[in-house]
């Protein structure tokens, strides 16, 4: 989002419904006698209730209504539709789950007695570290995706299990849940009781968007970046021979007619150390407001560990404050035509006023798989806080063959899984811009400043925020202001 104009209004406003959403009581609609201990209940709501849609969005609980604690790695769901086609593919994606979306997988199937209503099913598992419920215990939410492959319109107002009136959760009958292979709750499409270790087959199957590879040893000698940003100007040469681009001109994201302004990247001496200073300014117009922005000439990083220090700011450091500015540290490919699948994007983007719907401090952890412009439709998943992260803080985000990780200050903040995975070799970023002209409307002039400490990048190696600590602390005691060994291939 950070390389474009984009909207996460739909995303943010929907995820704060979910967390509103109160549980609902519940009692089984099946109970079979050798599961008389072992209960749970579905819950279930849609954040996409039209009869068409371009991704379908049953959103999950789980609820143990039972006497007994219940791993939920024994637990699976069942979500009934009718396919648009015999030859239709589907993919599935976990936008943002409780459990956390890595403990999460999916897997389509197509049903031995099809109905007019249900010919395939999405069936949902846990891994081992999704934990488990205790009597009482409700997994939250599972904001679940599934769409079709070829990226077309779906019909869902013909599925079995698709509810366009239930946007708030409640029990959901027409999902079913099995403990071990046994129903244990709702009922599923005639003739289709789910059974004991089925094996999903037909065209839709599709594999779990985790996977379980053991991670790999820290190669001392493994390919990295590390800049410490220690140059003079936006003008120095050695920022050219480095391998990054200062950004000028006009053009996107943001507001349409502003200027990106090479003279406001500069390099300033904090606390004995260089750092990169971003500086956005604005007089309330298009004309009048200039951004900033530095990306990597090369396009060579895809797996691996990215990480820099950032120093976010809540408020200008002149003027009236309010404007709705982005402030990032992102990793992304070229859209090259809409709904691209080569296309690909994490970003760390903070919004220190809010906007795209927020009405204060946020801050956005968004994996792409893919969008289109015009008319609007993204393919993501994404993260959120609601908090001031004004200061210096440790962004550092992981890529490896299965997920997508995201730390702030050590700490998880966001996993995602497939298909929001790089499929190629990726530019690194920071740019510092204005979303629109409707946070504050004064003409008086103002400026906010984002700092950058470092940036580093291991190739395919995934590493602990201790480990990459350890990494920057040993290039500064060397004395390493830059090195850049990552080859141009990616």
């Amino acid at each position: 989002m950070s390389a474009r104009s984009r909207s996460n209004s739909r995303l943010g406003s929907a995820v704060a419904l979910a967390a509103a959403a109160g549980l609902a009581a519940a009692v089984l609609t099946v109970a079979p006698a050798s599961a008389a201990t072992d209960a749970v209940s579905v819950q279930y709501r849609t954040s996409a209730s039209g009869a068409t849609a371009d991704q379908s969005e049953p959103w999950l609980q789980v609820t143990n209504t039972g006497s007994t604690t219940v791993p939920l790695s024994t637990v699976t769901l069942r979500y009934y539709f009718k396919s648009d086609g015999p030859n239709v593919t589907y993919r599935f994606a976990c936008s943002w789950a409780v459990k956390g979306c890595a403990n999460i997988t999916g897997t389509f199937g197509t049903l031995a007695n099809p109905t007019a209503t249900a010919d395939r099913y999405l069936e949902i598992g846990f891994t081992s570290g999704a934990g488990s419920l205790a009597p009482g215990q409700s997994t939250g939410d599972i904001q679940l995706r599934f769409y079709r492959a070829d990226w077309q319109t779906l019909t869902q107002s013909d599925d079995y299990s698709f509810s366009a009136t239930q946007t708030s959760y409640a029990d959901a009958a027409k999902v079913t849940a099995q403990e071990n292979g046994t129903l244990i709750w709702g009922t599923a499409p005639a003739g289709n009781t789910p059974s004991p270790s089925p094996t999903p087959t037909g065209p839709t199957s599709s594999p779990s968007p985790t996977g379980t590879t053991s991670t790999p040893p820290v190669d001392p000698n493994a390919p990295a970046l590390f800049d410490d940003f220690s140059y003079n100007t936006s003008s120095d040469a050695a920022i050219q021979q480095h391998g990054w681009t200062v950004k000028s001109g006009q053009g996107g994201p943001g507001v349409s007619g502003a200027t990106w302004s090479p003279a406001d990247v500069t390099f300033p001496t904090v606390g004995g150390n260089k750092v990169l200073n971003l500086r956005l300014t604005t007089d309330g117009t298009a004309s009048g407001t200039k951004e900033t922005e530095i990306q990597t000439t090369a396009r060579k990083f895809k797996n691996g560990t990215y990480a820099a220090r950032v120093k976010f700011a809540d408020a200008p450091t002149s003027g009236p404050d309010g404007d709705h500015v982005n402030q990032t540290f992102f990793t992304f490919t070229p859209l090259n035509a809409p709904m691209d699948p080569n296309y690909s994007e994490q970003d760390f983007e903070y919004l220190p006023n809010g906007g795209w719907g927020e009405q204060g401090n946020i801050m956005y952890e968004t994996s792409w798989e893919t969008y289109n412009p015009d008319p609007w439709n993204a393919v993501n998943a994404h993260g959120q806080q609601r908090q001031s992260y004004d200061g210096w803080h440790d962004l550092l985000l992981t890529v490896d063959n299965n997920s997508i990780t995201y730390y702030i200050d050590g700490q998880v903040t966001a996993t995602h899984g497939e298909p929001y995975l790089p499929e190629t070799p990726q530019w690194i970023d920071f740019n510092h811009w204005l979303i629109d002209l409707n946070g504050q409307y004064s003409n008086t002039p103002r400026s906010y400043d984002q700092q950058v400490d470092y940036v580093y990048f291991v190739k395919d190696q995934v590493l602990t925020p201790a480990q990459v600590s350890a990494k920057v602390a040993g290039y500064r005691t060397a004395g390493t202001t830059f090195t850049d060994t990552v080859p141009a291939t990616g």
